[in-house]
């Protein structure tokens, strides 16, 4: 398994009157294809762990390599370019565009990346939010759409440039169960079929129970790693 993020001794302070520890001394790799739960009690470091992997914040101390390239050494324009090349997000807030329809809202990671045509970008979000269920709500914008459908669309815009990464901040914590297990199950077919590699964070260890790999922080720090091992689904998956 080919090493897609690694960490060593990633540190984030802020500089404040008294300074506080996000994240203390972290050493972790994930690696392609993996399915990993980021767990720990609020305040823990998790949702600021995942920033850092996600290069929207940078680390006081240590090294955060993505494909073997030290993301230090990139400067703004770099690390913006890898983000959107690499990397799609979904967090417990869906965070679409109110003026914009599901299709426009999947379509602006494509604009930012600019590889595609007008109409090949519009082809693709079609084609996301098709496979995701979603064939019949193109066009409408977020508040004519459930919660679901809502964080459906988020999953669509974070697949949206085919990046190996996807972070999930609490992706099913606004949702209800019916639409939370939809989109665990979203998540584990781009792992299972697609060959994605997922990390979210979650306080719902139900779900953490059901990944590959569980990641658990206290005040800031890595205190366990667990491996499990998975049961592969066999449903059908959006294709990129």
């Amino acid at each position: 398994m080919s090493t897609l993020i690694e960490a060593r001794e990633l540190t984030r302070i802020l500089r404040e009157t008294v300074p506080v520890t996000l994240v203390k001394d972290i050493s972790l790799s994930i690696g392609e294809q993996e399915f990993v739960a980021v767990t720990g009690p609020s305040g823990s470091g998790k949702s600021s762990l995942l920033y850092l992997l996600g290069l929207l914040d940078r680390p006081t101390g240590g090294t955060l390599m993505i494909r073997g390239r030290d993301t230090a050494r990139m400067d703004e324009g770099e690390r913006a370019a890898t983000r959107l090349a690499n990397i799609g997000f979904v967090f417990q807030f869906h965070f679409l565009l109110p003026e914009f329809t599901a299709r426009e809202n999947v379509e602006i990671p494509m604009r930012k990346l600019d590889r595609l045509g007008r109409n090949e970008m519009r082809e693709r979000a079609s084609d996301l939010l098709a496979a995701l269920g979603l064939a019949d709500h193109l066009d409408k914008r977020p508040d004519q759409l459930s919660g679901g459908q809502r964080q459906r669309v988020a999953v669509a815009r974070a697949l949206a440039n085919n990046p190996p990464l996807i972070l999930a901040d609490e992706p099913t914590g606004s949702l209800d169960s019916k639409s939370s297990e939809q989109v665990f199950q979203i998540l584990e077919r781009l792992v299972r079929e697609q060959g994605k590699t997922v990390v979210a964070v979650t306080h719902d260890l139900d779900m953490a129970s059901r990944m590959d790999r569980r990641i658990d922080l206290i005040d800031g720090r890595l205190t366990t790693e667990t491996d499990k091992a998975t049961t592969r689904g066999d449903s059908e998956t959006p294709e990129t």
